[in-house]
């Protein structure tokens, strides 16, 4: 039996009505995956205003003091170990970022801020963005109405790819949830088709290493769209996309195609970052 890739998992909320699918997605997979989950709650500070203004300091603490006795209910409730820490800082996404790296999180989970009918970047909204861009692990980014998924995992191949650690990943969690496979590789150039169907050859090795014979497509067009759209064809309730480094700089894969993909879907969107190689391999 294939063991789950993740194994320290890391909530990241303000509490809000936004942060609630991302809540109720966490708790489920700390419940699956049978690990405590860790949990961040940043707060914005500025220690020069509020030492004008410490009416509002004051009230930020009791309101995240509300905040975290309702997410530690919500735990209780879902029967999963919560262990809950506030950071305080003028950036909440370094906050969490930094709790990340402290804790050695291998999966982030955080909120997608917005409403459909926005442009897909402002639907990803500037905070998860970039938790994304400087996160050191993978992030799954779950909409306010999103569910643990339970029909199938489409991964999203870039034409060319060497490192096939989405693959490996989003054949792991359809081995352990018991779903089905998808791969998609977009050839958006007229001289990609070639370069993209060896790219499936090697990406359908890499999810046979873990029991799944996968299903690959081979599309052509904007990548983003072709993407999603592949999901909605499929009935793929997760999406698992790469990130690579680039001119030393980590970033979502093809610059904006994840950024995208997350703003025009519904579905958790799970953004890999790379592995070495003694990591995530098939049993």
């Amino acid at each position: 039996m294939v063991s789950h890739p993740f194994s320290r998992l890391l909530l990241a909320t303000e509490g809000s009505e936004q942060d609630r699918g991302a809540e109720a997605l966490a708790f489920t997979l700390a419940q699956r995956c049978g690990v405590p989950l860790h949990a961040v709650l940043p707060i914005a500070s500025n220690p020069e205003y509020e030492a004008i203004a410490p009416q509002l300091a004051a009230h930020a603490e009791a309101l995240a003091a509300e905040r975290i006795a309702a997410l530690a209910a919500d735990a209780r409730r879902a029967g999963v170990e919560l262990d809950l820490q506030a950071r305080r800082g003028p950036e909440p996404w370094r906050e969490i970022v930094d709790e990340a790296t402290r804790c050695g999180a291998d999966l982030l989970v955080v909120r997608r801020r917005g409403r459909r009918g926005l442009l897909a970047r402002q639907l990803v909204g500037e905070m998860v963005r970039n938790v994304l861009t400087h996160a050191p692990c993978d992030v799954l980014v779950v909409p306010r109405e999103a569910a643990m998924w339970s029909q199938r995992v489409l991964v999203a191949v870039e034409p060319g790819a060497t490192d096939m650690t989405p693959v490996a990943t989003a054949a792991a969690t359809a081995a352990t949830c018991g779903v089905p496979l998808t791969l998609a590789c977009v050839a958006e150039d007229a001289g990609q088709p070639g370069t993209a169907e060896r790219t499936l050859r090697v990406a359908q090795d890499t999810a046979r290493a873990f029991g799944i014979t996968a299903e690959a497509r081979l599309l052509s067009g904007r990548a983003h769209a072709r993407i999603v759209e592949a999901a909605n064809d499929t009935g793929a309730d997760l999406l698992v996309i790469g990130r690579h480094r680039d001119d030393g700089l980590p970033r979502a894969w093809l610059g904006g195609v994840a950024q995208k993909v997350i703003g025009l879907t519904e579905r958790p969107v799970l953004v890999c970052a790379s592995a070495s190689p003694t990591t995530r391999r098939a049993p």
